[in-house]
């Protein structure tokens, strides 16, 4: 676009010039500052731009020194972020990070400074016609820029042309095939005022809408937002993106689901599954028949915000994020009347937010990814109504105090997960309408007290915990869903605890991790849709595998047999994907030596490393139609992959979905396919279509 492309080649002048030092790039929120300084990013890293680094960082609001001070080390080298990792005041990082800086010629881009500093405060080189570094600001205020002493490029709106060609790529071209919405267009691009992000979010709000009078009604309902908005003022932008956001259906939960993102920290990639895994623990996304149904909800509410702008996609699509302004104007919408958030996360807090702050009608907290120690031993805030609380990240915190959770009656989502917390305190057990404790990447975590009272927990997750017994109660945990105790430390689980667990949707015990899940207790659970875990012994799985056939089976499951900690080839996820194929490994077994081999029917991925095999084997003696993947690796004993009967009115079809066959190092190997002559059949009859579709 014209007006960009000229603010850039500004920019880029200064940059490579010798007279500009410090650049400015100004304007308000919404305005296009961050997406002309991400393109000049790009150019400068894939171009011989003279920059030994370029250097990215987003800076906290408010300012956060330490923050910004490990930062831009990080984006250096790792060797200055571990020295500044060493210090322990403020002078001390910042005259090392100034040693490291100067060593190099840089180009330092700070996006999104809203509080002043100097450069020597946080241990950044004055920019010299010597030293030939350059830094790049964006912000919001002139004033700022000025003091930073910075040659300020002030970014405009687009033009009414650009401005209309913008709203007509998000919107979609064929609004162009009704005539009389073409003045409609015009008027609505106009209350856009330029602001390209305003433009692309109420644009995506109207895509897929064709009829007249509802654009008519939108322009109306636009014209009301804006009134008496001030120009170049932060509600320039407010008022015009919440148009958006009130055309989201106010009958359903996606508004809820939206406003829920504003709890990550700014610029923030959520994982798409975990997102909705929270929407699923607060209730916002309707409970259904299956929790992949529940999940197919979710995304399609994912993807809703997305169509609309509302959310921006990142990671190759498996994350999302929030434009900061637009977050920004979540926060506001919940920063008032019933339902209230406090959200101060990703701001490295070191102490958690006085009592004062913690109002009676606050509905979510986050204090997620801060770098909290300590909470008071007396502090008990009185927060009748807070469903949520969200510690998670913050490393240092080892205790929290019997009394904290006192007031806090309704609490039903509590994350504390990669905290430092050793020991969960006995209030917990009052909390009668918690549905979801998160305790993933607690390593310090060594007791809990008893769970029995929490009727209401769906969900449990424990992964990566440091307990080495079972949460007493487990078993009483009635209306459990999801369950995850995949504790590396946890040597015994109690007979007959998974068992009562009727309702259990997800189980998931890692398979490196020791203790073993016994295949009775888990074939009874008809619910179970998700399933991970290890069998020490083969003739468990194999009892486990018959007990399937008679209750019905987990739609996807990835399961080890082997007594070993090894783990085939990093061969490793959060087993939450739908998408993942049905797996067995077996690691170390000794085959055929009591029990005949067995797999579930709708295998699909089969890994078969460092086995043995007594008596003359065959992997499978009939035939797996939903088999794609089949690794024998390092076996002794070995014959035969395939063994199957026939008679002469029976043609064999035999893996015809099977997509990669890997046989490596199976030194007994006699036979791929085998098929035995019964007494009805005068000759074996072999399909031609045998192993048809391997890759």
């Amino acid at each position: 676009m014209v007006g960009e492309v000229n603010v850039k080649e500004k920019i880029c002048e200064y940059l490579m010039g010798h007279e500009v030092g410090i650049i400015g790039v100004c304007g308000i929120g919404g305005v296009g500052k961050t997406t002309v300084m991400k393109h000049i990013h790009n150019e400068l890293l894939n171009e011989a731009s003279g920059f030994e680094k370029v250097v990215w960082v987003t800076v906290s609001h408010p300012l956060n020194v330490f923050r910004l001070q490990d930062d831009i080390a990080g984006a250096m080298n790792k060797a200055t972020k571990k020295s500044l990792l060493d210090c322990w005041d403020e002078l001390t990082p910042a005259s090392r990070l100034m040693e490291a800086m100067r060593k190099v010629k840089y180009a330092l881009i700070l996006d999104d400074v809203w509080d002043k500093f100097t450069l020597h405060s946080i241990g950044i080189p004055e920019p010299t016609m010597e030293n030939g570094c350059k830094i790049v600001i964006t912000s919001r205020s002139i004033e700022l820029c000025n003091y930073l002493r910075c040659h300020v490029v002030k970014v405009p709106p687009l033009p009414e042309q650009e401005s209309l060609n913008l709203f007509l790529d998000k919107v979609g071209q064929d609004v162009l095939r009704i005539a009389e919405l073409e003045e409609i267009l015009k008027l609505m691009v106009a209350e856009c005022a330029g602001l390209p992000l305003a433009i692309v979010v109420i644009a995506g709000s109207m895509r897929g809408v064709e009829d007249i009078c509802e654009w008519r009604n939108a322009l109306r309902e636009l014209r009301q937002c804006v009134v008496d908005t001030e120009k170049d003022s932060e509600d320039e932008i407010f008022k015009r993106l919440k148009f958006s956001y009130d055309r989201l259906p106010k009958n359903s939960s996606i508004q809820e689901c939206f406003l829920y993102c504003s709890l990550y920290p700014e610029d923030w990639e959520i994982r798409r599954k975990d997102l909705i895994e929270a929407w699923i623990c607060e209730g916002i996304v309707e409970n259904l028949r299956s929790r992949r149904e529940i999940h197919d909800k979710g995304n399609a509410i994912l993807n809703r915000l997305l169509n609309c702008c509302l959310l921006e996609e990142a990671n190759e699509k498996a994350c999302v994020k929030m434009h900061d302004v637009v977050r920004d104007m979540a926060l506001r919408i919940k920063s008032t009347g019933p339902g209230r958030f406090m959200v101060k996360a990703g701001m490295r807090l070191r102490n958690i937010p006085d009592e004062d702050e913690w109002n009676e009608d606050l509905d979510k907290v986050s204090l997620m990814k801060n770098v909290m120690s300590y909470i008071p031993q007396n502090m008990s805030p009185k927060c009748l109504m807070l469903s949520t609380l969200i510690l998670e990240g913050n490393v240092g915190l080892r205790q929290i105090s019997e009394c904290f959770f006192a007031n806090m009656p309704l609490l039903k989502f509590l994350d504390l997960s990669r905290t430092g917390i050793e020991v969960l305190p006995n209030s917990i057990c009052n909390l009668e309408y918690l549905t979801a404790l998160i305790l993933c990447g607690c390593e310090g975590l060594k007791r809990m007290p008893s769970l029995s009272k929490l009727k209401a927990l769906k969900k449990l997750d424990l992964d990566g915990a440091g307990l080495r017994e079972a949460p007493e109660g487990i078993e009483m945990l009635e209306n459990l869903e999801y369950l995850d105790l995949s504790c590396p430390n946890l040597r015994v689980l109690p007979r007959g605890k998974i068992s009562k667990l009727f309702r259990l949707q997800y189980l998931r015990k890692h398979r490196i991790f020791p203790f073993e899940i016994r295949g009775e207790e888990v074939a009874g659970l008809k619910m179970l849709e998700l399933f991970e875990c290890s069998f020490d012994l083969l003739k468990d799985f194999s009892s486990f595998v018959s007990k399937l056939n008679h209750f019905g089976r987990p739609s996807h499951y990835s399961i080890k047999v082997g007594h070993t900690d090894e783990d085939d080839e990093g061969y490793f996820w959060k087993f939450n994907n739908y998408d993942l194929p049905k797996l067995v490994i077996l690691l170390r077994c000794v085959i055929g030596e009591e029990d005949e081999l067995v797999f579930p029917d709708d295998l699909q991925d089969l890994r078969i490393k460092h086995c043995i095999a007594v008596g003359a084997i065959s992997i499978f003696q009939k035939d797996f139609t939903q088999l794609r993947t089949c690794a024998l690796k390092c076996c002794q004993g070995i014959e035969c992959v395939v063994s199957l009967s026939s008679s002469s009115s029976t043609s064999l079809t035999v893996m015809n979905n099977l997509e990669v066959l890997n046989l490596d190092h199976l030194f007994s190997l006699r036979d791929v396919v085998k098929v035995e002559k019964t007494r009805a059949s005068l000759a074996p009859t072999i399909s031609p279509h045998i192993f048809s579709n391997l890759k």
